[in-house]
């Protein structure tokens, strides 16, 4: 099929599966005229390239999956060579949340903080 025909099958754009070809996440084959040519895994493999990167991994990152990118479906089953991958993900994710639940929380005690001086000012002069 054509990079058309895919983009209509997957939701893709043609830019997207231009870039995932760039890198080295879609192979293609050239026809006479040098038109992208694909075969019928690759709508799969764009499924699942598009699934990774809705859940945060890089074209990078995904580049780990490329052994397992046509035969997992909705991620699983988990392909061994991309565990690795996984595991660092999760890593940078839960550090991320942990880095966030710090800076919510002291955001949370300087309006705290601002609302109690305020009222308590507010309460004062009213009195």
């Amino acid at each position: 099929m054509r990079i058309g025909d895919l983009a209509a099958r997957t939701g893709a754009t043609r830019r997207a599966l231009r870039y995932y070809e760039e890198h080295g996440l879609l192979p293609d084959t050239r026809t006479s005229n040098g038109y992208r040519e694909y075969d019928e895994l690759a709508v799969n493999r764009v499924e699942n390239i598009r699934r990774m990167l809705s859940v945060g991994f890089t074209a990078e990152e995904i580049l780990h999956f490329v052994p397992c990118l046509d035969a997992m479906t909705d991620l699983d089953p988990i392909c061994p060579a991309s565990l690795e991958a996984i595991a660092r993900k999760l890593s940078t994710v839960q550090s991320t949340l942990d880095e966030l639940t710090k800076t919510r929380d002291h955001l949370a005690a300087l309006v705290e903080g601002s609302y109690g001086e305020s009222s308590a000012g507010s309460l004062r002069e009213a009195g």
